[in-house]
């Protein structure tokens, strides 16, 4: 039995022979191993193994259903095979740029290492004057964040809004926190600071840098993911293996389809809770399925708080998602009344419990205050965040992460893992093993149709077997999930159709063939 061809035994049987060892197997597991793959050759498997035994009379009944998974496997396998040939070119292209994603943030500190670091000095400079120095050099700039230096010999980083950078981007000016020296300006994209090398393997991984259109691809990708990724974990559980190490651990042996069958069902199954989670998370930026998962937060009551910025008291705040397309849009703000100043802004935030040494400062803009907020997405958490009115340093709202609702978090926590800005090098590391095990899956996949030609995985009809009461709600069910992620619900329609066609015209090559 192989994933792809059901009716393939895991082991061919042994040749018959005019007589045959009696054997210690127990006569009704046998009956019951072989009615799980065929059941009218219960009493056939039965009386051969022990042949000396009197035949079983024949069921005057009728006979006995299939069970569940014998019914359904036939359908998974149909469904695990078209979605692995036809959606699986877009999941490789997700898979290697996505590869080339989780690469970049350390190939990012070496090829901006001049901008990102400098050597350790006695004193800082007042955050206050390095943005000063910032606006200097870039006068036509309005700064929309500053983010100090994490950590000693970091850089700050200077945002602007600039009219000479793309839209959604800003401008980073980079100043030594130590001596004032501008190391340099860079577009930076979303609130994880993608840097130019960054943001192109993003877009590259989003959209293949085609705009709107090009997201298309990452959603239909993602809408097919996990159903992929459950469907093949359902038909390696589901077959037969003589020990249970090779559930777990790929054959060896010499290259052969079963051998390849054997390193992708054990690499999926060591992969599908990663691959099913990239899935999910993947969808809540979506298109057409984040809409939808957005109405369902919402409706949970697991909508992202907000902070109340505004200098009247209404709310004001803003909840981005980090990574993929979130965060600073270089949006300039307007001016304002009285400003104590960024440094005492901070001392204001720093006293309200704002201890993390990655921040994101805020200056006051359209009537709103100054908004400090953590960023440290190392464990533990450290993402909570305080409005500070400019013109006397009084907090104005205070938004600890603690207090999220629990799908909130999780959402938060999803994101930022999918982003690769969470745990920071191991979650980049765990990024880049998932994209490659997904790349060999696919390759693997293919290599077996490839082995397998010209056969079918599956005859067609599959779902005719299976019976009522459990077909009824699966057809539900799958309706209101082709709702919910609509480019799978249109995708599957037209899986649906080439399938028909491709009976239309066999059943025609068949009448064409009698009579002729």
């Amino acid at each position: 039995m192989s994933i792809d061809d059901p009716a393939r035994p895991e082991t061919p049987e042994a040749p018959p022979s005019k007589t045959r060892r009696p054997t210690t197997t127990d006569p009704t597991t046998a009956s019951t191993t072989a009615t799980a793959t065929d059941p009218t050759a219960a009493s056939t498997t039965a009386t051969a193994t022990d042949p000396t035994a009197a035949p079983e009379p024949a069921p005057t009944g009728p006979p006995a259903r299939p069970g569940t998974w014998s019914a359904l496997r036939p359908l998974v396998l149909r469904v695990h095979f078209y979605a692995g040939v036809l959606v699986a070119p877009f999941l490789l292209v997700a898979a290697l740029s996505g590869l080339l994603y989780a690469l970049s943030f350390q190939a990012e500190k070496i090829v901006y290492a001049h901008e990102l670091e400098v050597p350790v000095g006695d004193t800082v400079l007042p955050l206050s004057q390095q943005v000063g120095i910032a606006r200097k050099v870039n006068p036509n700039g309005t700064v929309t964040a500053v983010w100090p230096g994490a950590e000693p010999g970091a850089t700050t980083r200077v945002l602007m809004a600039d009219p000479d950078v793309p839209e959604g981007t800003s401008l980073a000016v980079f100043v030594d926190p130590y001596t004032g020296d501008v190391r340099g300006q860079l577009p930076s994209y979303g609130s994880s600071g993608a840097l130019p090398l960054r943001t192109w393997t993003d877009e590259l991984h989003r959209d293949l840098h085609l705009g709107e259109f090009g997201r298309n691809y990452s959603e239909l990708a993602a809408s097919w993911l996990w159903v992929v990724a459950l469907g093949g974990l359902l038909l390696w559980l589901g077959r037969r293996r003589r020990t249970r190490r090779a559930l777990f651990l790929p054959e060896g042996g010499p290259a052969s389809r079963r051998r390849t069958l054997s390193w992708h069902g054990s690499v999926g199954l060591w992969t599908v809770t990663g691959l099913v989670l990239l899935s999910a998370t993947g969808l809540t930026w979506s298109r057409y399925a984040g809409e939808n998962i957005g109405v369902v937060q919402d409706g949970l009551g697991g909508a992202t708080p907000t902070l109340t910025a505004t200098l009247g008291g209404a709310p004001g705040g803003s909840s981005e998602h980090e990574g993929h397309g979130g965060g600073h849009t270089g949006t300039a703000p307007t001016a304002q009344g009285p400003d104590i100043g960024i440094d005492r802004a901070l001392e204001a935030a720093r006293a309200a419990g704002i201890d993390s040494p990655r921040l994101s400062v805020a200056p006051p803009a359209d009537g709103k205050g100054y908004v400090i907020k953590e960023t440290d997405t190392q464990f533990p958490l450290q993402l909570d965040s305080v409005a500070v009115d400019p013109a006397d340093g009084t907090v104005l709202d205070r938004l600890a992460f603690a207090d999220y609702p629990l799908l909130a978090k999780l959402t938060r926590i999803g994101i930022d893992a999918h982003s690769g800005v969470f745990l920071g090098l191991f979650n980049q590391l765990a990024l880049a093993a998932l994209a490659l095990a997904l790349v060999l899956l696919i390759l693997w996949g293919y290599r077996m149709w490839w082995l397998r030609r010209p056969g079918r995985p599956a005859a067609r009809g599959a779902w005719r077997r299976i019976p009522a009461q459990l077909l009824l709600p699966l057809l539900a069910g799958t309706v209101l999930v082709a709702w919910f992620v609509p480019l799978l619900g249109l995708s599957l329609l037209l899986f649906l159709a080439v399938d028909l066609a491709l009976a239309l015209v066999a059943r025609i090559r068949a009448r064409s063939t009698r009579t002729g």
